[in-house]
């Protein structure tokens, strides 16, 4: 993707305490994430088997062996991924994936 930009960075979240678990997960998701060309939906289930695809060009990805989640908005268009939110399980458990 030509670009990724977020409302909060990954680096936030993982330097929380309790919380360095998740920075090379999230650095490894990064990395890859950049060198996608995903023009569809498809093309994400394809390399990522377990992200589910929600509404409103939502993307969630298990991250850390599923113990965080990482919500983005891709436009497969203009080849950019918005990053919506990155937090712990419960902490995804208390948001709509589809409207954040």
């Amino acid at each position: 993707m030509k670009n990724i930009v977020a409302l909060r960075s990954p680096k936030e979240d993982w330097s929380k305490p309790g919380r360095s678990d998740s920075e090379q997960p999230l650095k490894a998701w990064y990395r890859e994430a950049q060198k996608a060309r995903w023009k569809s939906p498809n093309e994400v289930k394809q390399q990522y088997l377990n992200a589910s695809i929600v509404a409103n060009s939502r993307v969630v990805f298990n991250i850390g062996g599923n113990k965080y989640r990482l919500v983005v908005k891709i436009n497969y268009e203009a080849q950019w991924i918005f990053i919506r939110f990155v937090g712990s399980h419960r902490e995804y458990d208390r948001i709509d994936a589809t409207t954040i």
